[in-house]
């Protein structure tokens, strides 16, 4: 038996990056900076890249025999165990590419950190499904390959203990994630019922990993989701109020972040997480002002956001991090009308975004009314305390009176109780 390394070893690994014409997305630096990021948080220690040009693919090892003896000697020199490709692999191309090394490609690496920040059930059960997906073709001619994926990078998460399964259980497992997911998808959609009844506008932060989109989502409703600089740090969604300028209130998500050439089963496997996105009444795309590289992420992000079938949901770009900038950058940056710009680390132009934010979002303008209340009614008061704006409270002749600035929808629930318009 494969005895498995200790965890807290991080395993060493050799990056291999392949351009295709067919396939090129950002340069080769870029894309393979990207998966080096990628494999430092996974727990990777990078010890080497490869790079290879090609104008296509070779169907047995993808890199071809002469690429791929190099490859075996600079893994070997380099006293690398663990080999990542940039570029999904095909069953074959993996089978073939094995050998003293593990192999795992680009999208294997993806679920593995996925399968390390998932901490709901929800998102635990979105990331079995997307390795199971990924995992189902790649059973056939696998045989001692199978048994070696016992521990390590690629192999974590839900659905490590399953790996030597046959297709018929894998098979089994899915149907009924699918349907454990359909379950969360129903108990969601009873929430935003829920919350639209409260007619609060609904906004959702979207964005390339690591862009900022958690501190954003922090500095805008004093909460405190977890912030990390590694890729992926959030995948479960969480909700929270935000104050606007008018004293309106809106719902903020904060949402997995998205990633270049993102597999698209990880894109069907967390449906249930991105219909937040899809279910927004204003989609915020916060972008990283100062990556070299934010145009091409801006650009991957507008493709998942097609695929979701959001087009026609306003959308407004926060250009974040303008604390990195030069001063001169930041001076030619506030000539520009195309986006919100904004450091959520440092707190800098958070009023201009709330009253964008406000701008953007459909109807719900507040109403100013005098309001007379009995002691008993407690939770019509707490209403007005939790949307509105208290301007005045007093108490008189055993009533509460309370002048306030309500949402319109909140002012017709409350019509009852309204003395006159003030």
């Amino acid at each position: 038996m494969k005895t498995l390394r200790p965890v807290s070893v991080p395993e060493r690994a050799l990056l291999v990056g392949v351009h295709l014409p067919a396939k090129f997305n950002g340069t080769s630096e870029e894309r393979l900076a990207e998966l080096e990021a990628l494999a430092r948080s996974a727990g990777a220690d990078v010890v080497g890249r490869l790079e290879q040009r090609r104008e296509r693919p070779d169907p047995a090892t993808l890199i071809g025999r002469g690429k791929l003896e190099e490859l075996h000697r600079e893994a070997e020199a380099r006293a690398a165990e663990l080999v990542i490709f940039d570029h999904e692999l095909s069953p074959t191309q993996l089978r073939n590419l094995t050998g003293e090394q593990r192999v795992i490609d680009r999208t294997q690496l993806i679920l593995d950190i996925f399968a390390r920040r998932a901490r709901t059930r929800e998102g635990q059960l979105q990331v079995e499904l997307a390795q199971l997906n990924y995992l189902l073709p790649r059973l056939t001619g696998k045989g001692v390959a199978m048994s070696r994926l016992g521990g390590g990078i690629g192999t974590r998460g839900p659905g490590e203990t399953k790996l030597e399964t046959d297709r018929r259980r894998i098979r089994g497992r899915l149907g009924k994630l699918k349907e454990e997911l359909e379950t969360v998808r129903r108990r969601r959609a009873q929430q935003r019922r829920a919350r639209q009844q409260t007619a609060l506008g609904t906004v959702a932060l979207v964005g390339y990993t690591n862009t900022g989109k958690s501190t954003l989502f922090n500095a805008l409703t004093e909460a405190e989701v977890s912030v990390s600089p590694k890729l992926f740090a959030t995948l479960d969604p969480t909700v929270r109020a935000v104050a606007l300028p008018s004293g309106r209130r809106a719902l903020l998500s904060d949402t997995v972040g998205f990633i270049r050439d993102l597999p698209h089963g990880l894109v069907a496997a967390f449906r249930a997480t991105l219909e937040e996105v899809e279910q927004a009444a204003l989609i915020l795309h916060v972008s990283d002002i100062s990556s070299p590289g934010h145009t091409e992420q801006d650009d991957a992000v507008r493709q998942v956001l097609a695929e979701l079938g959001v087009e026609k949901t306003p959308r407004l770009l926060v250009f974040n991090k303008t604390d990195l900038l030069e001063e001169d950058e930041r001076r030619e940056l506030k000539n520009s009308p195309r986006a919100v710009f904004v450091s959520a680390l440092e707190g800098l132009g958070l009023d201009e975004l709330r009253g964008e934010i406000e701008r953007l979002l459909p109807g719900d303008v507040p109403v100013r009314l005098a309001l007379r209340f009995s002691a008993a009614q407690g939770r019509e008061r707490a209403l007005v305390h939790e949307r509105g704006r208290v301007l005045s409270e007093s108490f008189r002749d055993g009533m509460v009176w309370i002048e306030a600035e309500v949402p319109e929808s909140l002012a017709h629930q409350l019509g009852e109780y309204a003395v006159k318009s003030a």
